[in-house]
């Protein structure tokens, strides 16, 4: 649905007042807002790496932008810093980020490859931004700090560390916004390659984004077994996110960055941003 390519698309949200898929191009450093009605899309280019956002209540958006949280105005493009972790961590920057059902901001660090294949381990972490503008750490010891969401019932908190190529369940204090108590959900298959961002549907299933698989599939958490499988025509699947007039649709987004020449010619929408129905 959105042919304009992204280097590395990411973290898709559904923002009704607008009737638009906000979503971020990480390496060209630009949040994006795409219509459906118009088929337009509107871009905010920014200062660094920016890997999340999400809706404020009062309007405009909070993102993570390289190792900073920040406001971002769309209409006057001005980014506010809220606040900067690991600066101890040149190599860091923050990867995906979520909403929680309370209004706090859920955002996790990786560390940045240093050369093709390597990177150093265990360099990320987890945080949480509250509405007051303090913030925790969650988890440490991080390697990719990728997908995240919670259940129906809010008890739950779901987290993928990519590298552990796993989902992991928490139990999640709805009051106090803390987590504890990891436990192993799903464990990718070969195949199904890399995890990277991931939702939730209405029945309480996960949908995990598989990067280098070119597929979401659907984790039952109860079970701890997948149960679907949706298949893309781009290999680099990054996240997903239910939207439309009632949130029957999930948007998937893509990636061509990490492609070569060859791959390229063979995946003509790498980098698109795809809507799949009737699931």
């Amino acid at each position: 649905v959105v042919k304009e390519k992204n280097r590395m698309g990411e973290c898709p949200v559904w923002e009704e007042r607008e009737n638009a898929l906000v979503y971020v191009d990480i390496n060209s450093q630009k949040v994006c807002r795409w219509s459906p009605l118009t088929n337009e899309v509107q871009t905010v280019s920014v200062d660094a790496r920016v890997s999340s956002v999400a809706l404020r209540q009062c309007g405009g958006y909070v993102i993570t932008l390289g190792t900073r949280f920040a406001f971002l105005d769309w209409d006057t493009q001005e980014v506010t810093t809220i606040l900067e972790v690991e600066q101890d961590k040149p190599n860091n920057r923050f990867n995906d980020g979520k909403v929680d059902p309370k209004g706090r901001f859920f955002a996790g660090t990786m560390a940045e490859e240093t050369s093709p294949g390597i990177r150093p381990r265990l360099q990320g972490a987890l945080y949480t931004l509250f509405p007051d503008h303090s913030v925790i750490k969650q988890l440490d010891q991080v390697d990719i700090s990728n997908g995240l969401d919670w259940s129906l019932d809010h008890r739950t908190f779901f987290h993928i560390d990519s590298l552990a190529y796993a989902v992991h369940a928490f139990s999640y204090d709805v009051h106090t916004g803390k987590i504890a108590c990891p436990k192993l959900l799903y464990h990718l298959e070969k195949e199904e390659q890399m995890p990277d961002g991931m939702c939730i549907d209405l029945e309480g299933k996960l949908w995990v984004a598989c990067i280098d698989a070119g597929r979401v599939i659907r984790i039952d958490p109860e079970t701890g077994k997948r149960i679907q499988t949706v298949c893309l025509p781009a290999s680099r699947i990054t996240s997903c996110c239910f939207g439309g007039k009632d949130y029957s649709e999930m948007y998937v987004t893509s990636a061509y960055d990490g492609l070569d020449e060859a791959s390229l010619a063979k995946e003509p929408q790498a980098g698109e941003i795809f809507k799949v129905s009737r699931l």
